[in-house]
């Protein structure tokens, strides 16, 4: 969210530190749209990702892509040339689209939390928590609540500071303007309550996993089960750890700004957590994508050029995994007997693949976690 302040106080004098700053921004820049383009291409040339599951991905990607497309370029010019030189009405427009996108990614990530709690703890339901009419109205409620924070709070200067309105066409410097109220309602909504809510939720899918592992440990090898929980555990703190560097610090600044005003903060803080925030975008297709395994199989078909069907065999689980989430299921006989909490059921093995080594898998969410594998008698399947 554009932050930058006067240009004499964060001008980029020595030539070889900008020409360093000029590389960093552009190269944070095209990495960003590269990596949302792919993750989109990856879904609209691969069939099997076309699932509710990912929706919020796509739209996570999408609102990224948006903001590479659209603000970093600007804020990268605004940034280097230490000036605004494209008028009053641009810079609203510019700070508009800044704080909606950004407010939008952090929300996708949000229902990204919610739609694996769900899938993680109670897999049987899924398909009935989450429906299209729930993602489709889920989806709704994050550009609206991104266009009140944005569009609707600066073009009626909810946000402005008294001290801060002016009548003239030309300014030298362009930033969101915070208020005490606005600072602390965006703050809170945008950051502070998702990030308690990802934590809660991200730390129950960590116990669900270590949990499952410690059962496949009581009957498997020890070091197979020890490094499955491992995985599971560097790939939370990887998605929670990413969250937090990069919008915390910004969000400490935002609401500081709201209570002290704008001259309590250095503009050269401003400018780092500014962009530490954005490279949240560029972090976010490898987050929350290529840790995938299906997408990471659709990566390579992409770059490699192959038919989407060409890793059939490898394929675990397609449009369906949602509903078999957490259930341990075996091979036995041509079919796939899924037990799950109390209930079992019988699955032909047109619906997944299976092994002919009777090799059995314990699935846990397509994402954040990792397959947990066993033989079919280690996860307790019976024929």
């Amino acid at each position: 969210m554009a932050a930058n302040g006067t240009a004499s106080s964060s001008c980029l004098d020595p030539t070889a530190f900008k020409v360093t700053v000029t590389v960093v921004l552009i190269l944070l820049i095209l990495i960003t749209i590269a990596g949302n383009v792919v993750v989109c291409l990856a879904v609209g040339l691969n069939r099997r990702l076309r699932s509710l599951t990912n929706c919020f991905i796509v739209s996570l990607a999408i609102t990224d892509l948006l903001l590479g497309l659209l603000v970093l370029p600007f804020s990268a010019f605004y940034q280097l040339s230490c000036q605004w030189s494209f008028g009053k009405v641009f810079c609203n427009i510019y700070t508009s689209l800044d704080v909606m996108l950004c407010t939008a990614s952090i929300l996708n990530l949000f229902m990204i939390s919610l739609d694996r709690y769900c899938a993680v703890t109670d897999p049987l339901r899924y398909p009935v928590l989450v429906t299209p009419v729930r993602v489709a109205v889920s989806l709704v409620l994050i550009w609206v609540i991104s266009i009140t924070l944005s569009f609707l709070s600066i073009h009626l200067e909810w946000n402005s500071r008294p001290e801060n309105h002016s009548d003239s066409h030309t300014i030298p410097k362009c930033k969101v303007q915070v208020n005490l109220v606005y600072g602390l309602v965006d703050g809170l909504v945008t950051f502070y309550l998702p990030l308690l809510v990802m934590c809660i939720t991200y730390y129950r899918i960590f116990r669900i996993a270590r949990e499952q592992a410690r059962r496949i440990h009581n009957v498997g090898p020890w070091r197979a089960a020890t490094l499955r929980e491992h995985k599971a555990t560097v790939t939370l703190a990887a998605v929670m750890g990413a969250f937090i560097v990069c919008w915390l610090p910004y969000f400490t600044v935002f609401v500081y700004r709201g209570l002290r005003g704008d001259s309590a903060v250095d503009k050269t803080v401003e400018d780092v957590v500014l962009w530490l925030g954005y490279a949240n975008s560029a972090l976010n297709p490898v987050l929350y994508a290529a840790l995938n395994r299906d997408f990471r199989t659709a990566y390579q078909q992409l770059f490699r050029c192959s038919p989407a069907g060409q890793d059939a065999r490898r394929t675990s689980l397609g449009s369906n995994s949602s509903q078999l989430t957490g259930a341990p299921w075996a091979c036995y006989r041509g079919e796939l007997q899924c037990r799950a909490l109390h209930a079992q059921s019988v699955l032909n093995q047109s619906t997944l693949h299976c092994s002919e080594e009777g090799v059995g898998k314990h699935f846990l969410p397509d994402y954040p976690l990792r397959f947990l594998t066993a033989s079919s008698a280690a996860l307790g399947c019976k024929p």
